[in-house]
C-alpha cells in the first residue's frame, strides 16, 4: 500500500450511499407521522445510518478543503474557533440527550431512539475531530497562504 491516506479518503466516499440509505427509513417515518401513528424504529434506523455515515466522512483527507465556503471558515482563526465551539456543543448535546433517554427509557421504543441519537452524537464527535484537523491545517495565522494562491 503506497499511500494509506488516499485509500482512507477513497473509503470515505461510502458516506454518501450510507447517508442516502437513511432515506429508506426517513420517508416511511414521515409517512407514519402524517398518519398520526409514528414508527419510531424507522427514526432509530435513520439516526444510526446517519451516524455511521458521519463516521465514514471522517476518513477524508483533512489537508484539503472541499469548497471555498469551508476554506473561508477554516482559514479564519475566529470563525474556525466559533464553528468548533458550536460543533462541540452539538455533539455533547446529542450524546447527553441520547444517554438521558436511554437511562430514563421505560419501553423499547424510547430505548431504540436513544441508541440512534447516541450513535449520531458519536458520529458527530468524529466530525468534530476532522473539524479540529481542518482548523489546524488551514488557519491563516499558523499556515500563511503563499502569494500565488491569494485571492484578489
Amino acid at each position: 500500500m503506497k499511500d494509506p491516506k488516499k485509500l482512507f479518503h477513497a473509503i470515505s466516499y461510502l458516506q454518501y450511499p450510507i447517508m442516502a440509505s437513511s432515506l429508506i427509513f426517513y420517508v416511511p417515518f414521515l409517512i407514519s407521522i402524517f398518519n398520526q401513528e409514528p414508527n419510531w424504529s424507522n427514526l432509530n434506523n435513520m439516526l444510526i445510518l446517519i451516524g455511521i455515515g458521519l463516521s465514514f466522512s471522517t476518513l477524508q483527507d483533512t489537508s484539503t478543503t472541499q469548497n471555498k465556503f469551508s476554506e473561508n471558515i477554516w482559514r479564519s482563526p475566529k470563525k474556525g474557533k466559533y464553528v468548533l465551539i458550536a460543533m462541540s456543543v452539538f455533539a455533547f448535546l446529542l450524546i447527553c440527550v441520547g444517554l438521558v433517554l436511554l437511562y430514563y427509557s421505560q419501553d423499547n421504543l424510547t430505548n431504540s431512539v436513544a441508541v440512534g441519537v447516541t450513535v449520531l452524537g458519536i458520529g458527530y464527535v468524529g466530525i468534530l475531530k476532522s473539524g479540529i484537523e481542518m482548523y489546524e491545517n488551514h488557519r491563516s495565522d499558523k499556515n500563511p497562504v503563499p502569494e500565488s494562491e491569494m485571492i484578489a
